[in-house]
């Protein structure tokens, strides 16, 4: 029973995720990715904490050791302000339809740094998935430069995922500390904690937003950061990463569709190819046991 909670989790949160990219596209037309990211991040915490608050679920956050409060704050910093920054910024520059397969590649660099740092084998499965990601990439980006695909957005895409991947090893370790709400929510007050350093810089152009654009960030944050973030982290703590990350994956099938169905961005057969390599990519090396 487990096993299919945690597999409909992961759907929720691929959905969740794939629905707010195309909402934040929508939602930053005029706007820096910096002060997108406070907007929603703050609207987030604002919720995690009321429920905290009305639930008492406060109480089980400052029972916590420092050390698994610092390294919730440093996994929220790669995953949602670090990492996010360069997505949001990838995603202005390139769009959705362009950034997403490149960016799908999170569980490759997961599987690197769980190598590295504790000793997880490298298997066939692996390799061939790696190899499906790389094509992936390189397709896209051929496709990008007949189309004038932004170099600069290229990079951001690359390091978008390198940030995520990070944040998730981390958070396979805080779920075995900590309850799945609670540190989802805890995760998202530290990346609005770490964002705020930006506030003096970004604070006139917060001040210009307008009541529409709240409205879709708000959207967005409750998809994506409240309902995608919870159902995800919740996920992994029933049936670990490897069952939840490739589930999760189809995220971009959902904002790509989405893209070219409501945003009108033009697609080519390049960026479906890509599309279709980047997520087989990544089923192969999230499978692996």
């Amino acid at each position: 029973m487990d096993t299919l909670i945690g597999a409909l989790l992961a759907l929720v949160s691929a959905f969740g995720w794939g629905t707010a990219s195309v909402l934040i596209k929508l939602g930053m037309r005029n706007k820096s990715a910096i002060a997108i990211n406070i907007i929603r991040l703050y609207i987030t915490t604002f919720v995690y904490i009321s429920i905290f608050l009305i639930t008492g679920k406060y109480k089980e956050i400052l029972s916590l050791s420092p050390e698994i409060i610092l390294v919730t704050f440093i996994s929220s910093l790669f995953g949602f302000v670090i990492g996010d920054y360069f997505y949001f910024n990838a995603l202005k520059l390139m769009g959705i339809s362009r950034t997403v397969p490149i960016t799908s590649s999170y569980p490759l660099w997961t599987m690197l740094w769980a190598w590295m740092f504790f000793g997880k084998k490298i298997i066939t499965q692996t390799l061939l998935g790696a190899l499906f990601i790389f094509l992936a990439i390189v397709i896209v980006r051929k496709g990008g430069l007949e189309e004038r695909l932004n170099p600069k957005g290229f990079i951001y895409a690359i390091l978008a995922p390198i940030s995520w991947s990070i944040a998730i090893v981390l958070l396979d370790f805080l779920s075995l500390y900590i309850d799945p709400f609670a540190l989802a929510g805890l995760r998202m007050t530290s990346a609005a904690i770490g964002i705020s350093v930006f506030l003096p810089k970004y604070s006139k152009e917060l001040k210009g937003v307008t009541k529409s654009e709240i409205g879709i960030l708000s959207g967005a944050a409750l998809l994506g950061l409240i309902i995608g973030q919870y159902a995800f982290v919740k996920s992994v703590s029933l049936v670990g990463s490897h069952i939840s990350t490739p589930i999760s994956a189809i995220n971009p099938i959902v904002s790509s569709l989405l893209a070219v169905a409501l945003l009108k961005e033009p697609p080519n057969s390049k960026i479906f190819v890509g599309l279709i390599l980047a997520v087989v990519g990544v089923v192969l090396i999230s499978t692996v046991h």
